[in-house]
């Protein structure tokens, strides 16, 4: 008899695994099949959360390797890299399926101010458009260049309505994500003869550490429930259910887009409690 080829493993690699969009995803894929590489980049004081995180994947039955690194550090990447290449080579065997770029690290500043000490700076400009954009070119020319990257594979990139309007202090992060949403569809047009897609997730206002740093996040949060028609705001979980079901063999020929997961919060341009009610 010949032997029985034994399954791939699938593996999902979440950068920004620790916490929020994350996290979730993290967990969710798991509990649909995925082992998970997690990197994120935190101190002693919220590595509970990541505790938390690689605990309740571990509960699936299914692995949890973290690696808590800086990841638009260059060195860094190709270390991490190296490391998950000689980890898919070994025992753990399998392919990487799933990338979910979720990095929220940024300069919340003016581009304009009385004094320049006020405004943005080159640096701090540079440094949000590489780690919230950038980065996710380079880790998936640095998987695609080791072949751990699986023919029908999924690329995820969480964005956000500052990518299309103006938020204060947001201008920084805005550039960002226009550019990831850039980003996503040119990799969607050079990765399609691989089968892999590429989208951009754009989640409703949620509360995430990402959101809290925000200056006036509390009124975007309490705005976001009056106009949604669902009467809550957008939970982590709402995205994670999502990609989970973008990663499906049946969702291949979805690509290239901005996809809207926030309850049709979006279409609403404004409205009061009052007048949500008389809709209902």
């Amino acid at each position: 008899m010949r032997p029985h080829k034994k399954p791939v493993q699938y593996w999902a690699l979440i950068l920004g695994a620790s916490s929020g969009f994350g996290g979730a995803t993290a967990i969710e894929l798991a509990k649909n099949g995925y082992n998970i590489f997690g990197v994120h980049l935190d101190r002693q004081i919220t590595m509970p959360q990541v505790h938390h995180v690689i605990k309740e994947i571990e509960k699936t039955g299914h692995k949890a390797i973290f690696f808590n690194i800086n990841a638009a550090d260059a060195i860094k990447r190709q270390e991490t890299l190296d490391e998950i290449q000689e980890r898919l080579s070994g025992d753990d065997g399998g392919l990487v399926r799933i990338l979910v770029h979720s990095l929220a690290f940024g300069t919340l500043k003016p581009f304009i101010a009385k004094s320049l000490n006020d405004a943005i700076t080159q640096a701090q400009m540079e440094m949000t458009i590489d780690v919230m954009a950038n980065s996710l070119v380079y880790w998936t020319q640095g998987l695609i260049a080791r072949n751990l990257f699986a023919e029908g594979g999924r690329i995820f990139a969480l964005t956000s309505a500052g990518s299309k309007t103006v938020i204060p202090y947001y201008g920084a992060v805005s550039a960002a994500k226009a550019a990831l949403e850039s980003h996503i569809r040119q990799l969607a047009f050079e990765l399609g003869p691989m089968g892999i897609t590429a989208n951009a997730i754009l989640a409703g206002v949620t509360d995430t550490p990402a959101l809290q740093k925000i200056p006036g996040s509390q009124k975007m949060l309490e705005l976001a429930k009056l106009k949604n028609p669902r009467g809550r705001i957008t939970q982590p979980q709402d995205v994670a259910h999502a990609i989970v079901v973008l990663s499906r063999e049946e969702s291949g020929w979805i690509s290239g887009n901005v996809i809207g997961v926030d309850g049709a919060e979006s279409i609403v341009s404004f409205m009061t409690e009052k007048g949500l009610s008389s809709l209902k």
